[in-house]
């Protein structure tokens, strides 16, 4: 970023007939930004690969420059004063600048869209309407990344991504995409196997629990049950792995109608019984709250949100 902004400001600067100064502090004004961005020392540093002491030390040096406090130091954050704030008004719209420039010199052309997606929600519902997107918007080049790392928007790597949570994130903008529920699943031949036609039949099935989406307490309590009895389960750290344990006759899956669209259409999974559960969560929209989307991300929210709500089912209401 260092050497763009150089370049930016001096090609500015030439414009009205300026030199810029041969001391500006450029490596210093892009921890500046980092931490008004992230709030932290800390955060900013892992931003930028290097040590917190090492951005505390361009700090120092910006405000010895400017000849003004930048930040009121307290034990656990810094909190940026008056001066700072208006001064990072001022230099934002440059810093925007220097990073549409990097892009057009990487060769990211106006038409690339990035987006993060969770695996599951990638290889199913969103894989289910892909056809759609690329039909409706053939130009668009999508980067896709399918990952449960939360993704920071300060470095710019994202301009979207689909958030599995509860919708609370004062740093973000946030929309609904899918309410999220979840319902019991197993193969056909799995129902007909063990003769799974009442609640009570379950004791005799096993249990396929998914770690990061763990609500079998929860179902069980609501239609009056309790692992009490039940001594067969098997786990797995992804949603995928207890799916396809499900599909291929290895137990009962408690998941989402939105990961099992195709399989439930195929007839390879069925609803084992008519009871669902809102956990809370859903499928949620984001992006940075402090960095306006360019077009071609506006079209890709769009179609996301008009996408979710024209969902079979009970989709967004």
């Amino acid at each position: 970023m260092a050497k763009a902004v150089q370049i930016i400001c001096f090609n500015a600067m030439k414009e009205k007939n300026y030199t810029m100064r041969s001391d500006t502090p450029l490596k210093a004004i892009a921890c500046f930004d980092a931490v008004m961005q992230t709030g932290s020392a800390v955060l900013a540093a892992q931003q930028l690969f290097v040590t917190p002491g090492a951005v505390g030390q361009q700090i120092r040096k910006l405000e010895e420059w400017l000849g003004v406090p930048l930040f009121v130091r307290t034990v656990r954050k810094l909190q940026p004063t008056e001066e700072a704030s208006h001064y990072w008004e001022q230099i934002k719209p440059a810093l925007q600048q220097i990073d549409e420039a990097n892009a057009a010199v990487q060769g990211r052309s106006a038409s690339q869209v990035r987006l993060s997606l969770p695996p599951a929600f990638a290889n199913t519902w969103f894989a289910r309407r892909m056809p759609s997107l690329t039909g409706s918007h053939p130009g668009l080049k999508l980067h896709l990344s399918a990952s449960t790392e939360t993704v920071d928007f300060h470095s710019r790597t994202y301009d979207l991504a689909v958030r599995y949570f509860d919708g609370q994130d004062d740093n973000l903008d946030v929309q609904l995409l899918l309410r999220d529920e979840v319902r019991v699943y197993c193969s056909p031949a799995y129902r007909e196997r063990l003769q799974l036609t009442r609640l009570d039949d379950m004791v005799r099935a096993t249990l396929l629990f998914t770690t990061s989406h763990s609500n079998w307490s929860r179902w069980l309590g609501q239609v009056g049950l309790s692992f009490d009895g039940m001594t067969s389960d098997l786990r797995f750290d992804q949603s995928e792995m207890a799916i396809d344990a499900a599909r291929r006759g290895q137990g009962l899956v408690l998941t989402s109608p939105w990961l099992v669209e195709d399989d439930v259409e195929r007839g390879s999974l069925v609803q084992l019984f008519p009871y669902t559960l809102w956990t809370g969560k859903g499928y949620y929209l984001v992006s940075s709250n402090d960095r306006p989307l360019g077009a071609v991300a506006r079209q890709l929210r769009d179609w996301l949100i008009k996408a979710a709500q024209s969902s079979d089912g009970d989709g967004l209401q």
